[in-house]
C-alpha cells in the first residue's frame, strides 16, 4: 500500500486572549472529523490550557494528506460572542495553522519497551468496509503520553509496525515545532499570525464553517 510522507502542521492561538484556546479546540476537532470522513489519519499532541488549548502539533498521514494540509493552512477565523465574557465585545478570534519543515536534526528516537500497544475493532476510510478482526493498533508512548493509530493494514504486526512509526514521527514532529518556536524568536511562529484574509472561517459555538467576508 504507498503512503505519502506525512506532514506536520502546528495549529496555535498566538498570544490570543482565552477565546482563542477555543478555538484551537474547535478547530482540532474539525479537523479530526475532515480527515476521519476523507480517510486520513490525524496525530495529535496538544499543550491544553484552562479553556481548550493553546496550540497543537498534528501529523496528517495518508493520500491526500497534502491537499488536505493546503485548505487548512493560513489564518483561521472564528465569529463567535464570547462565553467566558459575556459583556466583552469582542466577536473575533484568529488562530494560525502552519506547516512544520522537516528537519532532520530534530529527531528523537522511541524506546518499544516504552510504549504499550492495543489492539482494538476500526473501520476502513471513512468508516466504510469494517475490519473483521481487531486488527487495527494504537500504541502510546507512557513517559510522555502521546499515541499513535494504525487501522489500514489486514495484519494486527503490520498494524503495530505502522502504529510505532507514526509515533515516531509525532514525536518528531513535536521535536520540531518546539525547534521553530525557539530559534531567533521564543514565538516566531506565533507571532506571525496575521489576523486579516482568513482562508477558512467558522461561527457560533457550534463551530459552523461560513463564507469569509
Amino acid at each position: 500500500m504507498k503512503h505519502n510522507m506525512p506532514i506536520f502542521l502546528l495549529i496555535t492561538s498566538g498570544n490570543g486572549p482565552a477565546e482563542c484556546n477555543q478555538a484551537v479546540a474547535g478547530i482540532l476537532q474539525h479537523m479530526l472529523d475532515e480527515t476521519e470522513a476523507i480517510g486520513l489519519d490525524l496525530d495529535v499532541n496538544t499543550k491544553p490550557s484552562k479553556h481548550g488549548a493553546k496550540s497543537a502539533v498534528v501529523v496528517v498521514n495518508g493520500l491526500g494528506n497534502d491537499a488536505f494540509a493546503r485548505r487548512w493552512c493560513g489564518t483561521i477565523r472564528w465569529r463567535s460572542k464570547s462565553t467566558l465574557r459575556p459583556n466583552h465585545k469582542r466577536a473575533n478570534c484568529f488562530v494560525g495553522v502552519f506547516q512544520l519543515t522537516r528537519n532532520a536534526t530534530q529527531k528523537v528516537e522511541v524506546n518499544p519497551s516504552d510504549v504499550v500497544f492495543e489492539s482494538f475493532r476500526a473501520g476502513g476510510p471513512g468508516g466504510q468496509h469494517q475490519n473483521t478482526t481487531d486488527s487495527a493498533v494504537r500504541a502510546t508512548h507512557r513517559p510522555t503520553g502521546l499515541t499513535a493509530v494504525a487501522h489500514e493494514m489486514r495484519s494486527q504486526h503490520r498494524n503495530k509496525s505502522l502504529a510505532l512509526e507514526r509515533l515516531q514521527t509525532l514525536m518528531n514532529a513535536q521535536a520540531t515545532a518546539d525547534y521553530e518556536a525557539q530559534k531567533n524568536d521564543q514565538n516566531q511562529l506565533h507571532n506571525t499570525l496575521e489576523r486579516g484574509n482568513p482562508v477558512r472561517c467558522f461561527k457560533g459555538t457550534n463551530f459552523r464553517e461560513e463564507r469569509c467576508r
